[in-house]
Order: C-alpha cells, then structure tokens, then sequence
C-alpha cells in the first residue's frame, strides 16, 4: 500500500501538512506540485505509474487532485482522504456525472470560505457512493481539526478499507 498527500494549491511538501506527514508517516510519498490543474496531475500521474493500492490524502486543490486520480484510476485507488477539497472548482464540474465506489472520508471546516461546505459536499455525494463526511468548527486549513483526526486508524498498515466505526464530528 503506498500513501501519498497531495498539498494544496498556494502550499507545497513543506507546509504544515506535508511537514507532520512527513515527520509521522516517513513512507508517505509528500510530493510538490506546481503549475496548472493538468500540470499538477501530470505529474501526479507520472509519479504513480504503475503504483496499485493508493491512499490518497488531499488537501484543498490536492483535494480536488485526489478525487480526479480517483475517478481516472479508480482499480488502483484503495480509499481516499479529502481535506477541505476544492470540488468547486470550475474544473470539477465536467466529473460530477461520474461515481466511484472508492471508500472516501470527507473533512470540512463549517466556517470554510474557500471551499465552501454545501456545495462541496454536494459534490462530493455525487461522486463517492462510499463516503463518510465529517463536518467539524473549523475553517478551510482545518488548524483545530487535522491533528485531531485519527490517522493512526485511517492509515492503519494493510488496511484497503476504513474503519467501520465513525469519527466523532
């Protein structure tokens, strides 16, 4: 199995995301990414050839990254994390009529600005039949709430599924 976070748009693999995943979960691919939507999963693409059994983990437009590799790619994807995801983007529109059965768990601040929850979730059900959304008192960068989330449960070795049990919201 082979986990990789996917920053957001203004981040990169030395943000404070990428740095904790990197200190927590050394394995973790934590790549950079730079340029347009297509550069981005160019790349994204290029980096996993041939890797089966994804975890992918992303965070606002690496959000948005993760759930088009997801659809793209679906028979190599095990389960996707999504972090305040930029499914509002223009971009994502032209995916909305696609599903997935990917296991899918969803993280959103209810004071997010940038992403905003409504219409992100909505996005979100239209795409993932198998998600589980957890709606917390936070913004977009989600400070109160991702190191609060039990990565030692979503990301446990060996694990192609996610807990049965739900997070707290």
């Amino acid at each position: 199995m082979t986990a990789v976070f996917i920053h957001g748009q203004d981040s990169s693999s030395r943000g404070v995301k990428g740095l904790w995943f990197k200190e927590h979960y050394p394995d973790m691919l934590v790549p950079d990414f730079t340029g347009t939507l297509h550069e981005r999963m160019d790349t994204l693409t290029t980096l996993l050839a041939g890797q089966e059994k994804l975890v992918l983990i992303g965070s606002s437009f690496g959000g948005l990254m993760a759930a088009i590799f997801t659809l793209e790619h679906e028979s190599r994807v095990k389960k996707v994390i999504l972090l305040a995801p930029a499914l509002n983007f223009p971009d994502y529109s032209s995916y909305l009529e696609r599903q997935t059965q990917v296991p899918a768990r969803l993280f959103i601040g209810r004071q997010d600005d940038i992403c905003p929850p409504d219409i992100v979730i909505t996005a979100a059900r239209r795409t993932f039949t198998n998600i589980v959304i957890h709606r917390s008192d936070d913004d977009h960068l989600l400070k109160a709430t991702f190191q609060e989330i039990d990565w030692q449960r979503l990301l446990a070795v060996g694990a192609t599924t996610f807990p049965s049990e739900p997070f707290p919201d």
